[in-house]
């Protein structure tokens, strides 16, 4: 098994999309990429401990590969918005993809590339890729927050 972090907005939906995946054997939510240790949600919706909202997808990877973990990543949110996803706006709400190693960099960026020279999107894509950071589970309620209330997705 591998893992592998996004942030791409609000993690109810992007946990949603991931944990449908065949090959995806488990997603958990939570807070990566800041300076505090145990951030709560309360903490992270400040926009001061550098935490964005992520999931955690555990996956097979003879069954999905992280470029097709990549592709649905892409394609489930605006990666061309600065720190915001519609509505919710702050750093911890940025586009990101949390690289275990120089191969994952390398993949990621081949990808921005692709999709900024292919015009699938107007303006160019703001995702950062930022080294593997500490993972801190979210609370217990906002895991499988869809998933628990019979709804698929969270978007207005």
């Amino acid at each position: 098994m591998a893992k592998a972090t996004f942030g791409a907005g609000c993690f109810w939906g992007v946990e949603e999309t991931f944990r449908t995946l065949k090959g995806v054997t488990e997603t958990s939510v939570g807070y990566a990429g800041g300076k505090t240790d145990n951030p709560t949600y309360q903490d992270v919706c400040t926009d001061s401990t550098g935490h964005a909202e992520v999931v955690q997808v555990t996956y097979d990877p003879a069954a999905i590969s992280f470029e097709a973990l990549l592709e649905v990543f892409f394609s489930n949110h605006n990666p061309t918005q600065l720190n915001r996803q519609g509505p919710d706006v702050g750093t911890q709400y940025r586009s990101v993809v949390f690289t275990s190693d120089d191969l994952e960099k390398e993949i990621t960026l081949k990808k921005i590339d692709e999709l900024n020279t292919s015009g699938r999107f107007r303006t160019p894509i703001v995702t950062t890729i930022e080294p593997e950071a500490p993972y801190w589970p979210a609370e217990d309620y906002h895991q499988k927050y869809l998933l628990k209330r019979g709804l698929t997705s969270c978007h207005i």
